[in-house]
């Protein structure tokens, strides 16, 4: 009797603890969405006063903020090509090879996430006065790089390791050169790391906002600096919509990817070997 009473407390406790995770990530949305849609509505109404769609138009029709849109559509893409162009040999390099100071770099590059980077920003942005970067697209470009060093370069560098030797091997016994075996079994191989490497690139460029602000501003503003006008100098509902727009790409990505981010891809990405 005893152990029957232990087993369903500790199920109805597991179901508790699941609605209350999918209340504290589910909730914000629906509590979004809810005002994107609303006319108006205040407490202790239950129910909005009314459903529009003028909001969105607000939204779509504000150059300003349609601009924000559009820099934040380029300049994540963009951030992913370079970062995958710089980090992805560095990452094959770590992989591949123990060279002295090889887990000495990889902690380095991983502290770059580990500390505040408002600090970081103002020195770069003193940096940028001389080389008159500050409000320029590259500016951002090299901001926005920085912050996915981590992603692209530890995550992939633990696909390439994933890959057994001795399939590389055999392919080289059969005639294939290094960068045929490269291309037809490391990348391959490795490739799902490197997708997961890339989307969570992609979202810390999209949701960059502090040293976006810091070197593009006003120049160019995206969604995430954006928001802090917003949430000032709009109603709600129109922050709302604008959170909406930017959790978008976030939720989409995560849908579409979870099978290698809760395959392990990610949790292995940032095992030191």
């Amino acid at each position: 009797m005893a152990s029957l009473i232990r087993r369903i407390g500790g199920r109805v406790l597991a179901v508790v603890l699941v609605l209350a995770v999918v209340g504290f990530i589910i909730g914000p949305l629906v509590w979004l969405a809810a005002h994107a849609f609303a006319t108006e509505w205040t407490y202790p109404s239950l129910l909005p006063e009314g459903v529009t769609l003028d909001w969105w138009r607000i939204v779509l029709s504000d150059p300003s903020l349609f601009a924000a849109i559009q820099n934040s559509l380029f300049f994540a893409p963009i951030t992913v090509l370079v970062s995958a162009v710089v980090c992805l040999p560095a990452a094959y390099a770590f992989s591949r090879f123990d060279f002295p100071g090889r887990r000495v770099f990889l902690i380095g590059l991983f502290a770059t996430n580990a500390f505040p980077k408002m600090g970081l920003f103002v020195s770069m942005a003193t940096v940028f006065y001389g080389l008159r970067l500050m409000e320029t697209a590259l500016g951002i470009i090299i901001v926005h790089v920085i912050g996915t060093v981590v992603f692209m370069t530890w995550i992939p560098a633990a696909a390439f390791s994933a890959v057994p030797r001795s399939l590389e091997e055999a392919a080289r016994d059969a005639g294939a050169g290094r960068l045929r075996v490269f291309l037809t079994v490391t990348l391959p191989m490795a490739l799902p790391g490197i997708l997961v490497a890339a989307v969570m690139s992609y979202l810390a460029s999209f949701d960059e906002s502090q040293g976006t602000y810091l070197v593009g501003a006003p120049s160019f503003m995206t969604m995430p600096t954006e928001m802090y006008s917003l949430v000032l100098n709009y109603p709600k509902q129109v922050a709302a919509v604008f959170a909406l727009l930017l959790s978008i790409p976030s939720v989409v990505l995560l849908l579409l990817t979870r099978r290698y981010i809760m395959g392990g891809q990610l949790a292995d990405g940032f095992q030191i070997r």
